[in-house]
């Protein structure tokens, strides 16, 4: 029969300090707990896991409190939360491999409070933005900076999750990756998926693995935003894309549509006066264009394209460099917007 919930928390808390060494490695033991800052794994002391104790009840190995937030749980909860595993099959799964256990799909426990969403759905995606943290300092910046891109200002909507689930397919064993997580929303504001990218740890470039970016959510006509827009707006597939802009035009508000498709799809404000779309140079990417110029000349919206030199933006500036980006966007953007968003200083 499989293992619910309560029997995987058993299971686990039999060895609670192996769990934490593995899960929550910044921490260290003193006496009777394991010590360490988050249930993320931040470095610190005010999270404590018990490490000795009955198996339920009070006082029972493998439950912490977190001292600065009050939050408590089990060490289930350690590894949804280490893992950014915003599903609990995954979570248990995870459980399985940990504990050297089959796979298997658990059966509903309805003495435990929900822990998951639906897998790939917005709740699912809320949770895992909600799990990462600020990408200052961490492997994301310097991943983004290795792309040439050092204006990060703005981007709130960008977070870093040090071990994010990655499974290549269903048969698959599970893997955790460093990852970059984009919040992708809608005119609202409101999280309605989330875009992942793995990373390699160094920060040098994306994780080696097969699909190195996918997203999770309502992606259709939502995208991931720098900066609220009102009468005007650059939109591109990609985030490097908008980001590589950026760093010469920093204050124009811009959305990452994610793909070509996608792009081709996005929502408009109902104050937009002038759209721009950096392109890129592909035909997927002249599809997308063609198909958006069309739905913003209807909906009376001017539209001006941004075409790069190389196969993109980020191309453009890891390859051309950060002022001969600055020359070939100033020529192309409307005269009005070079004194109003454009940074014109090297």
């Amino acid at each position: 029969m499989a293992l619910n919930a309560t029997d995987l928390a058993h299971r686990l808390a039999r060895d609670a300090e192996a769990v934490c060494r593995h899960y929550l490695s910044n921490g260290r033991r003193e006496g009777r707990y394991w010590l360490v800052g988050d249930v993320r794994n931040a470095p610190g002391r005010s999270l404590f896991v018990r490490l000795k104790g009955p198996e339920s009840g009070k006082g029972a190995a493998g439950k912490w409190t977190d001292a600065a937030t009050g939050d408590h749980g089990d060490l289930l909860d350690v590894i949804r939360e280490s893992c950014g595993l915003a599903d609990f099959r995954d979570v248990a799964n995870e459980a399985r491999h940990f504990l050297s256990l089959p796979r298997s799909e658990p059966e509903p426990d309805h003495g435990r409070q929900p822990s998951s969403a639906p897998a790939g759905s917005p709740e699912s995606a809320r949770r895992l933005f909600a799990m990462a943290q600020p990408i200052s300092g961490t492997v994301v910046e310097a991943y983004l900076r290795n792309r040439g891109i050092t204006a990060l200002h703005g981007t709130g909507s960008l977070r870093f999750h040090p071990r994010c689930y990655y499974r290549p397919d269903a048969w698959s064993p599970t893997e955790t990756w460093p990852a970059m997580i984009a919040a992708v929303t809608g005119l609202d504001g409101k999280i309605t998926g989330a875009h992942r990218t793995w990373l390699d740890p160094s920060g040098r470039d994306k994780a080696a693995i097969d699909t190195p970016r996918r997203a999770m959510g309502n992606l259709l006509g939502n995208a991931v935003r720098f900066d609220v827009a009102h009468d005007v707006l650059a939109a591109s597939e990609g985030i490097e894309t908008m980001l590589s802009l950026r760093c010469v035009m920093p204050t124009m508000p811009m959305v990452a549509a994610l793909s070509a498709a996608h792009l081709a799809a996005i929502l408009f404000p109902a104050t937009l006066r002038r759209l721009y779309i950096a392109r890129d140079d592909d035909p997927a990417g002249d599809g997308a264009l063609a198909s958006l110029i069309d739905r913003a000349n209807k909906a009376g919206i001017e539209v001006i394209a941004l075409s790069p030199r190389l196969g993109d933006f980020n191309e453009d500036l890891r390859t051309l460099g950060i002022d001969a980006l600055r020359a070939a966007l100033r020529a192309q953007i409307a005269p009005e917007d070079v004194a109003r968003f454009m940074e014109l200083s090297a």
